[in-house]
């Protein structure tokens, strides 16, 4: 089959020349590839499905933990506009996403919109950068509901093993968090459909419980509470040389401020966390029924609806306490037992477990998608691209990446994954947004169902916003990220870039017969 050149109107044949990095895959190709036997998804997802995989995904931990942490260190009852900072920067990246989404509705998110607009090599990278953040991310979420499900436990005089937890400080194995990931692999595995009912319930249970936690807590505001709702801002020093003090303060001797303006903006870099998650609905683009129309919806529709939430939430909470005194680990449990209303603390803690499952399932979910992209690019194993002829899912990638990810979630602390998330995530909205402009000076003739407003202006903040909020993650989350990266080059370089079908060595379907090749 002919491979697209850059503008996707004519053959390239052979072996890549000394631009063979930046060979892009030409969305026509990528389309047809969705359609070939025994290595494309099933259409089963509609714009309602997708809402409820954005809000299952980003209503988490964020809005049961995160609100306090920030309104007690960095932004105070302001912290209700922090949560908007951070949505603005992801919305910014949304609308993006929602144009490649509705232009090019392929499994892989960022990565495959990379891969038709800069290039094979940044397509990797992202590729590799996606599978970082998302199985970290599951990690991560999987140790918090194990926290909170060993605290409804103990009220049943059920008490896990230290030994099984991270509880004691000491090293474990967190069995709670290990099995959750591997019940949900199980339901990943058994199909796209199964796993958006279950969200479905999930999502439906948690909401009600946040609903129900805003509007009991109403009752408890007290006015006096939100004075000073911008508290004076103060320095929030650290050593310029520490691994844990922030990239920016170490390039450009800044020193972050706790409140005041620049409180909410910092603040913003660690509520940021609460809002990861909205990009895995780009990754289900090719098992929407109408993925043009839907996925930009699902998208935008998740960030607007978990956005009013965390606003409401962070005001009902900071009413409720004084921010100086709210609790930095569980701030609406204890909100509501500080004004006499222990009830709810119960109620919180099962819709934190509950809201939790939903987080781990749909990360689940997108990282298997890209890694099948990939390797159906050639990129990584064929084999992984597989998919069961009677479930319609990838079954061998998502075993194989629920038993990493299990691992993870047994063998690694919350703490030690969430900042890694942070510059995963980020660093695939700038690529998305630089993309965005390449594909509409290189393709602009394609058709787009959704177009992001003001290219290039509203790429070029998205792209500002990211990397200012990158900047504000630590010089030791830096280097990791570059470790991982260093990793996945040599990856590339080893393999992916020869076995590339774009390099014409891996099998393909004869010409003029998509879909009809071998493995």
């Amino acid at each position: 089959m002919d491979i697209g050149t850059r503008d996707g109107n004519g053959p390239r044949p052979g072996p890549p020349g000394p631009r063979g990095l930046l060979r892009t895959k030409s969305i026509e190709q990528s389309i047809a590839d969705t359609e070939e036997p025994g290595h494309h998804l099933r259409r089963e997802l509609s714009a309602l499905d997708l809402v409820v995989y954005g809000v299952g995904v980003i209503v988490g931990t964020g809005i049961f933990v995160v609100t306090g942490s920030v309104a007690k260190q960095y932004a105070g009852p302001a912290v209700a506009l922090a949560f908007v900072a951070a949505a603005v920067a992801c919305a910014l990246a949304g609308l993006c996403y929602a144009e490649f989404a509705s232009t090019v509705p392929v499994a892989g998110s960022a990565y495959t919109f990379s891969y038709a607009s800069i290039g094979e090599l940044p397509a990797w990278i992202i590729g590799w950068d996606l599978v970082l953040e998302l199985a970290l991310g599951a990690g991560v979420v999987a140790g918090g509901w194990s926290g909170y499900v060993a605290e409804l436990l103990s009220h049943f005089g059920i008490h896990v093993p230290d030994a099984l937890s991270h509880r004691s400080g000491h090293f474990g194995f967190d069995i709670l968090a290990a099995g959750l990931v591997l019940v949900l692999t199980g339901i990943v595995l058994a199909g796209v459909k199964l796993s958006a009912r279950i969200t479905g319930l999930v999502v439906a249970v948690k909401i009600t419980v946040v609903l129900m936690v805003i509007f009991a807590g109403i009752f408890y505001v007290t006015g006096g509470n939100y004075h000073p709702f911008l508290p004076p801002s103060k320095p929030n020093p650290g050593g310029g040389g520490d691994l844990h003090a922030p990239l920016v303060q170490v390039l450009f001797g800044f020193t972050p401020s706790s409140f005041g303006v620049m409180g909410i903006f910092s603040g913003a870099a660690v509520v940021f966390f609460a809002f990861i998650g909205f990009d895995i609905v780009a990754t289900a683009a090719e098992e929407t029924r109408r993925p043009q129309r839907d996925v930009p919806r699902g998208i935008l529709g998740s960030l607007v609806v978990t956005t009013v939430l965390y606003v409401a939430v962070s005001l009902v909470v900071t009413g409720m306490q004084k921010y100086s005194d709210l609790d930095t680990t569980a701030p609406l449990a204890t909100a509501f037992k500080s004004v006499g209303a222990p009830f709810w603390s119960g109620a919180i803690s099962f819709g934190a477990a509950v809201g939790l499952t939903s987080v781990v399932l749909i990360l689940l979910l997108g990282q298997t998608r890209v890694f099948f992209a990939m390797s159906r690019d050639g990129l990584l194993p064929r084999a992984f691209s597989r998919v069961h002829p009677r479930l319609g899912t990838p079954y061998r990638t998502t075993v194989l990446l629920g038993a990493a990810v299990a691992l993870i979630a047994g063998f690694f602390t919350v703490s030690q994954l969430e900042e890694m998330v942070n510059i995963g995530t980020l660093f695939a909205f700038v690529v998305v947004a630089v993309g965005i402009v390449v594909l509409r000076r290189s393709r602009p003739d394609l058709h787009r169902s959704f177009r992001a407003p003001w290219v290039p202006v509203l790429p070029a903040l998205s792209v500002c916003a990211s990397l200012w909020l990158m900047l504000n993650l630590t010089v030791e989350t830096w280097l990791r990220f570059a470790g991982w990266m260093l990793l996945g080059l040599l990856i590339y370089f080893g393999y992916g870039r020869s076995h590339s079908r774009l390099a014409g060595t891996a099998p393909r379907p004869p010409a003029g017969s998509p879909g009809t090749g071998p493995e």
